[in-house]
């Protein structure tokens, strides 16, 4: 197989000696995290992805377990404390928490494939999974399994990671297989190592540089049927067994760098005079302003996050179906906190005027890593569109995006 010089290096993948075992242990964890991350955040950058030991220090504070089950050797973090890590993570750097909130699927990705999967090939708890589930590859039925050949874009974290996930279109003697539903394509996601894929060296990018988001390929790569899934066809039961499980805690990463822009602001704030006015900063009626109206808007926008999240968790946690309102709140409210968090950066960065352009600053990079997750799929105008089709009872043009997998 070709590799890349950066997918080249060898990354350790034993678990640390005494891993967190609650989520408050994991948040302190991450909390002593920030200042290292940030003081790494030009090397993540320059490197255009996380550097090995940038890896060892998510995976020793126990961040790619945190998702995993009490009963399988992790804290068991549910989807609201696990948000609230990558939005801490995501105060130290932004790469490193998208790195991790996507790291972190394996747990999520188990509940749909068979439990001797889960166990025995999946079992570390510090395992960790990168690839783009949406269904660019094709997979032809074989016995045993399937012949897949593809590629994917955003491979976010895919340089360190230990499996890799890759949506397909089934395939049939040829042609397309119909779905489960009768629909027109049949939509399985691939399993398989890191190694049996190409990873091609295309991130260059205006932001979320240091997250390695490269291509992937692979030519006629068997992959047997044990490591294929989809998911609307979960093994287990509960709160993670679904499709929307992988979404939840990405507005985190937002959450975080605005919190850290407009914390870094506010510090600037204190010693800084308006020259014009020979005023202070903190007495100047514009500066004020915009440090009120953006913690204004950060909080709402938090809340409307962490309330929505909590109001599905109740509901799943006792066993009940997500209604239409409370599954389109939680999408509407992960849309708003990628909205938002670029538009209080945006303010404070114009507001704060040349200072931020120079490197000191760190203003810039959070701008630039703002805009490029502005571009996810999850956060564009596609996904109100489905939220407010799935509200009125039309047809939403990305059913994913609400959870919702045929």
């Amino acid at each position: 197989m070709v590799t890349t010089q950066a997918t080249a290096e060898a990354v350790p993948s034993t678990s640390p000696a005494a891993p967190p075992a609650t989520a408050a242990e994991l948040l302190s964890r991450a909390e002593e995290l920030v200042p290292v991350l940030r003081a790494a955040s030009e090397e993540i950058e320059q490197a255009r992805r996380l550097p090995a030991t940038v890896v060892e220090q998510l995976r020793a504070a126990g961040v790619f377990r945190m998702g995993v089950p009490v009963e399988r050797g992790g804290p068991g973090l549910d989807s609201v404390q696990q948000t609230e890590v990558v939005e801490i993570l995501a105060r130290g750097d932004a790469s490193a928490a998208w790195c991790a909130m996507i790291g972190m699927d394996t747990p999520l990705y188990a509940q749909f494939l068979p439990e001797s999967v889960a166990r025995d090939e999946l079992g570390d708890p510090d395992t960790i999974t990168a690839g783009l589930i949406l269904p660019l590859g094709r997979a032809e039925r074989v016995p045993g399994g399937y012949r897949v050949t593809g590629r994917w874009q955003f491979g976010s974290g895919i340089t360190h990671a230990d499996w890799v996930v890759a949506g397909c279109l089934v395939h049939r003697d040829g042609r397309p297989e119909p779905g489960p539903d009768g629909g027109p394509g049949h939509w399985r996601i691939m399993l398989a190592r890191r190694e049996e894929f190409e990873i091609i060296d295309t991130w260059h990018t205006t932001g979320l540089a240091g997250s390695g988001s490269c291509d992937y390929r692979a030519q006629d790569l068997f992959v047997p049927e044990r490591h294929s899934f989809s998911l609307g066809a979960p093994r287990a039961k509960g709160p993670y067994a679904t499709p929307e499980a992988i979404l939840r805690n990405m507005p985190g990463v937002p959450l975080g760098v605005a919190r850290a822009a407009l914390d870094h602001v506010r510090e600037l704030a204190v010693g800084r005079t308006d020259r014009a006015a020979a005023t202070p900063w903190a007495d100047t009626y514009r500066v004020q302003l915009a440090v009120a109206e953006a913690e204004m808007e950060l909080g709402a926008a938090r809340h409307a996050v962490y309330g929505s999240l909590r109001r599905q968790m109740d509901v799943l946690e006792a066993g009940g179906e997500i209604g239409r309102d409370d599954r389109v709140d939680t999408v509407l409210a992960r849309v708003n906190a990628f909205r938002v968090a670029r538009t209080i950066v945006g303010r404070l960065y114009d507001m704060v005027a040349t200072t931020a352009v120079y490197r000191p600053s760190p203003l810039d990079r959070w701008l630039r890593d703002l805009t490029t997750m502005r571009q996810h799929v999850i956060a564009q105008d596609q996904v109100l569109q489905s939220a407010g089709a799935h509200l009125l009872g039309g047809t939403p043009f990305n059913p994913f995006s609400l959870g919702i997998v045929a």
